[in-house]
């Protein structure tokens, strides 16, 4: 058994909810976070015996993950968040098992192997998260966002570790059932939100702020603004990451970041005409 608690937070993912929690067999416990499903994913969590917990989000802080670090009775040392679309291995398993037994180490960093259009993208950008860290010793960063995000889960904040962390190295699968379309509308939601979140900012011009952001945020934030982030973004995914290995799921998967990140940077021109809160 390994001594870990599974958090998964959730809104309709009937599409994948099954294959990720299949793949759990062997955490201590599973535990599915719902935001007032309206499919059947309220009965896959029944069915395959993991524990439901309901979430309604009242617009502000804490959002969903925070909200079961503040509110659950956890009975493991570690938890372990995953998306329904993230499908974990053997390997995958036998690495953590053996990692949180190094007391030094309070949290980990996770890689994945993307999948587009159902298929693996071998080459490209690569994605982590830190989502594998002990009970108390972490949290997401907290983000002054009423009243302009309608997001209710932690998407881009990033868990605030206190103490050294590591990395696992067997790469978790993230294989989205749910097609084109809801990718895209998805990347609409999140565009809308970092453009906001980047004005957010740059208006509080404060170091404190700056200091939750991690260097690849600070990076990505000095730049969202910028004409060239997105055409550099497409190169360097696409042609010095090799995405063009990956034939045309490749080109596409670049292509549609880019856009994402034009999209970004078109939002937030027009936030700066507009106001924060039209």
């Amino acid at each position: 058994m390994i001594p870990v608690t599974v958090v998964i937070p959730v809104k309709n993912e009937e599409l994948n909810l099954p294959k990720c929690l299949d793949a759990l067999h062997g955490f201590y416990r599973i535990v599915v976070v719902d935001s007032q499903s309206t499919d059947t994913t309220r009965k896959i969590i029944r069915e395959k015996n993991a524990e439901l917990l309901d979430f309604k989000w009242n617009g502000r802080f804490p959002k969903k993950r925070n909200w079961v670090l503040r509110n659950y009775t956890f009975s493991t040392d570690w938890v372990l968040f995953l998306d329904a679309d993230e499908i974990v291995c053997e390997e995958f398993k036998n690495e953590v098992k053996t990692a949180i037994e190094n007391n030094g180490i309070n949290g980990y960093w996770l890689s994945f192997h993307n999948f587009f259009q159902r298929r693996f993208l071998k080459y490209g950008i690569p994605f982590r998260k830190l989502a594998l860290f002990r009970v108390g010793k972490g949290e997401y960063e907290q983000i002054d966002e009423v009243q302009w995000s309608n997001l209710d889960m932690e998407i881009h904040e990033h868990p605030i570790i206190n103490g050294p962390v590591g990395e696992i190295k067997t790469p978790i699968a993230h294989y989205d059932y749910k097609g084109l379309y809801h990718y895209l509308a998805r990347h609409n939601e999140y565009s809308s939100w970092e453009a906001r979140r980047f004005l957010d900012l740059r208006n509080k011009h404060t170091a404190q702020a700056a200091l939750r952001l991690t260097p690849r945020q600070r990076k990505k934030y000095k730049s969202l603004d910028k004409w060239w982030w997105a055409p550099v973004y497409f190169f360097a995914n696409y042609i010095i990451r090799l995405g063009f290995l990956d034939g045309r799921d490749g080109f596409v998967f670049s292509f549609l970041k880019a856009v994402y990140f034009f999209e970004v940077r078109c939002k937030i021109k027009e936030i700066e005409k507009v106001g924060m809160n039209d």
